[in-house]
């Protein structure tokens, strides 16, 4: 059974940017694109790296540390050294709150 976890507002994340947020421990970034949002673990499948502090490019998002890429709305590693995908969460805005659903 999952759990939808409030995590901040839709004007904490502006469009094209994402954000570290925290839910149950978990560090995850939140990703705006366009006002859609998606979730990922906030680790880089490679050696840990910061998503939320990597760059952003139309849906992916490249690991600040060794450049890996990923798809910001599934996860999917497209480019190495990541051996991974990243998790990814479901998203729910409910009005301007924003919560992620946790298993």
């Amino acid at each position: 059974m999952s759990t939808l976890i409030r995590v901040g507002e839709v004007s904490d994340v502006s469009p094209g940017t994402a954000k570290l947020v925290e839910a149950r421990g978990k560090r995850i970034a939140l990703f705006n694109l366009n006002g859609q949002f998606y979730a990922l673990d906030n680790t880089c499948t490679h050696e840990g790296g910061p998503l939320a502090d990597g760059s952003i490019e139309g849906e992916t998002v490249t690991c600040p540390w060794h450049g890996a890429v990923f798809n910001i709305k599934t996860g999917a590693v497209l480019y190495p050294p990541a051996p991974t995908d990243a998790n990814s969460y479901k998203v729910h805005v409910e009005g301007a709150e924003i919560k992620i659903e946790l298993p």
